[in-house]
């Protein structure tokens, strides 16, 4: 048994022995009494209770119910669950509650990916402990002026919330001193190991005293986090929410099939539609997130981008701009959004269908928060919609297909808004002298004032659009056209079972009602070869093979070999794949 499959092997186990039951659904069902633990039920300090309820909590959720009343024991912790479901404090709380005011000395440090969630992280415990006098949490990270920072750590620092390099950093200048540190937290850890960041993880770790308490808090769980677990945790507590769990009623997913090229002109179509307040766009790469935050600004959206390549000062101003509603839409990529902390985005649009399942969950819980309700739309090109499949299974969840909203529509929600604006106006300005202007033009005779405000709207609404037309792929049923072969081989065989995963090959098969077999990708385990099959019109068989746009069809005589799509018989294909293309071979068979 290779070195991977023992260390997946002792993984799964860990995790059966160690899971904990599951906690109560975040929101309870209609006529059921929610039975979630409140704080002041917990053995939790009277000045953080009043904190937390003028924060307006009440009710622990689900991971907090879970991990705070373990963590307050001083047990070694492993918590997951999506973000936003209050992770920080499940661990924020009980290290609060283990802080010795009257103790100037460094007493638990909590890591983070990057600088947005190391300042969010430590502006909650801010908030938490906010009666709590003596009590001072700094976040250190990198782009802010080192000096500052142990100006400030040696005027006394009991909690530091920080990046693995700037804390790297800071015990090469021994200015951050572990002697007296008895809690430390990893926080977004998996985010942390993606990162590059496992050797300074390690390296930190080994300096901190060997008697400490130490939780990993995340939203996945990758195989990896159980090397770190084994070494540095003592009887980890293994608290996983299940996706069941961790759904969020109240956003209303939709996806939408769109063509690729079409993909910006339909974004901003349900932008304007639905007119978000303020919005989210996920994209997959830094470079996507540049070249659609200048389209979006060139269309006359206020847009800002944020990802990994950006300045602390930039991502500063472009966060500033977004909380503040000078930028109402945001576009970023999934790792700089874990540190977006705001509750009222009414919309995410996921302008790339994300690579990995665990992001959707992520970039979904950026709305809805707070009992509010939230919209999330995807676009979907091509064989992305497979991954819709996938998400719905993997998270139990159903994402409705909506079709694209059409031009009339469009113009007409761009009329109703610029109706809005002007009722505004009407109300809130001084519009006389702009009424006099209006009054003399109408003297002159020549045109109305109906013509005159038609004429303003039509300034605001811009050009006239058209609808775009709707666009279905091969994984949809589609109905039987009259045509030749060609449709045939394409259509037929849908009926196959479906075991395509995230990012796996795909096999479908199945038989059409001249007894035709369609195959796709069915010897791809063994060759990585595909063939298209079918019968035409006339009963011959044909196949299809690309290579550099080169099709060949034509009759064939014999049966069917296997269920997995090869044919023998007189004429067979075989399609090679090489780095240029495909290419088609002829041979004959005795």
């Amino acid at each position: 048994m290779s070195n991977k499959m023992r260390k997946n092997r002792q993984f799964e186990e860990f995790t059966e022995q160690e899971i904990i039951a599951p906690a109560q659904p975040a929101v309870e069902e209609e006529g059921q009494e929610d039975e979630r633990m409140r704080y002041e039920d917990a053995e939790i300090d009277e000045r953080i209770l009043r904190a937390v309820g003028e924060l307006g909590f009440d009710q622990m959720t689900p991971i907090q119910e879970q991990a705070i009343p373990l963590f307050m024991t001083g047990r070694d912790i492993i918590g997951q669950a999506q973000t936003g479901t209050g992770k920080t404090a499940a661990f924020g709380i009980p290290i609060l509650q283990k802080i010795d005011p009257d103790d100037r000395s460094l007493q638990a440090v909590i890591l983070c990916p990057t600088r947005e969630l190391a300042m969010q992280a430590a502006e909650e415990l801010r908030k938490f402990s906010k009666y709590m006098q003596g009590i001072k949490v700094l976040p250190i990270y990198g782009g802010q002026d080192i000096i500052r920072q142990i100006k400030n750590l040696k005027s006394g620092v009991q909690i530091v919330v920080g990046t693995p390099g700037r804390v790297m950093d800071h015990m090469r200048r021994h200015t951050l001193k572990m002697d007296h540190v008895h809690t430390v937290v990893l926080d977004e850890a998996d985010e942390m190991l993606n990162m590059g960041f496992r050797e300074d993880i390690e390296t930190i770790l080994k300096e901190m005293p060997e008697e400490r308490q130490t939780g990993l808090f995340s939203a996945t769980m990758p195989k990896p986090i159980l090397d770190i677990t084994r070494t540095y945790q003592k009887d980890a507590a293994y608290i996983k929410m299940t996706p069941e769990e961790v759904t969020i009623p109240l956003i209303k997913q939709a996806y939408y099939q769109v063509r690729r090229q079409d993909k910006e002109e339909v974004l901003c179509r349900l932008i304007d539609y639905y007119d978000p307040k303020r919005a989210l766009i996920f994209c997959n790469t830094k470079r996507m997130v540049d070249e659609l935050a200048e389209h979006l600004k060139n269309r006359g959206y206020e847009v800002e981008g944020l990802h990994g390549d950006l300045s602390q000062h930039q991502r500063d101003t472009v966060m500033n701009l977004f909380r503040s509603g000078r930028a109402n839409i945001l576009i970023a990529t999934d790792v700089a959004a874990r540190g977006i902390d705001v509750s009222d985005v009414e919309a995410v649009y996921n302008f790339d269908v994300p690579e990995d399942i665990e992001y959707y969950v992520h970039r979904i819980g950026r709305t809805g928060r707070a009992g509010k309700t939230g919209r999330s739309f995807t676009l979907v090109s091509g064989r992305e919609a497979y991954k819709i499949r996938d998400i719905e299974r993997v998270c139990h969840t159903k994402i409705k297909e909506r079709k694209i909203p059409g031009a009339a529509d469009i113009m007409a929600r761009k009329a109703a808004k610029i109706l809005r604006e002007a009722v505004d106006v009407i109300e809130q300005q001084d519009i006389s002298r702009a009424t006099e202007y209006i009054l003399d033009e109408i003297a002159l005779g020549q045109y109305s004032a109906t013509q005159i405000a038609a004429a303003f709207m039509q300034m605001k609404l811009g050009d006239e659009i058209e609808d775009i037309k709707a666009e279905k792929f091969f994984f949809e049923k589609r109905d039987r056209k009259r045509g030749d072969g060609r449709n045939a081989g394409r259509q037929n065989g849908r009926g196959g079972r479906d075991r395509q995963a995230y990012g796996s090959r795909e096999s479908r098969g199945g038989r059409d009602g001249r007894g035709g077999r369609e195959s796709y990708g069915g010897s791809e385990k063994r060759s990585g070869r595909e063939a298209f099959g079918g019968r035409d019109a006339h009963g011959n068989r044909e196949a299809y093979g690309s290579s550099k746009g080169r099709q060949a069809d034509g009759p064939g005589r014999g049966k069917s070999r296997d269920k997995k799509g090869a044919f023998s018989g007189k004429d067979s294909f075989d399609m090679s794949r090489q780095n240029k293309g495909l290419r088609i071979k002829t041979r004959k068979q005795g």
